[in-house]
């Protein structure tokens, strides 16, 4: 299940914070800015609400990290999830099954960083788009879910990063709201 929050201003950043416990609580408060604090607590909100309504779990879950630093949940290895965010919005995708997410926002197109990030064939299907933000903004999902479905994350080197890749990619631009993401799947 897919779980979104893009009304990061629509909760009480204090009140919020006392619900999380104290280690949750500590990852938020490292971020300077407000706005990444109130999205580090969406996403793990996110993933409070999805976990209840789907496994019943009312605890806040508490992490353990996997080899490369994919988090699971302590205790239940056969729930998966990834959480992600941007400044508009907070993602949590929970599965039985390995997942991946990255939510990114639609940034004016920035030819330099196409280059250095996509194959030449993405680079040709973003530069003939009639949108290219939006493309390249899709392929960075692509790319950034799968490397968070393996647990690589972005230290792997990008260009490649979907040759011959074995996943599902559900891809969603929201236009209004100025965001796409991207939940990967094993196939």
């Amino acid at each position: 299940m897919l779980y979104l929050d893009d009304n990061i201003s629509g909760f009480s950043l204090d009140e919020a914070l006392l619900q999380l416990p104290a280690w949750r609580r500590d990852v938020a408060l490292r971020h300077r800015r407000e706005t990444d604090r109130r999205l580090s607590v969406a996403a793990y909100r996110l993933l409070c609400r999805g976990l209840r309504a789907e496994y019943a779990i009312t605890e806040p879950p508490a992490f353990a990290y996997a080899e490369g630093g994919k988090p699971c949940i302590e205790g239940h290895p056969e729930i998966h999830f990834n959480l992600s965010h941007c400044p508009a919005a907070a993602l949590c995708a929970i599965s039985p099954a390995p997942v991946g997410a990255d939510i990114e926002l639609i940034r004016p197109y920035n030819p330099a960083l196409a280059r250095r990030v996509l194959s030449p064939g993405e680079l040709a299907r973003v530069e003939a788009s009639a949108q290219p933000e939006v493309e390249f903004a899709c392929l960075w999902t692509m790319k950034e879910s799968l490397l968070k479905l393996t647990g690589e994350g972005i230290r792997r080197e990008l260009k490649s990063a979907l040759d011959g890749a074995e996943a599902r990619f559900a891809t969603t631009v929201n236009m209004a709201r100025g965001y796409v993401f991207t939940v990967c799947t094993e196939k």
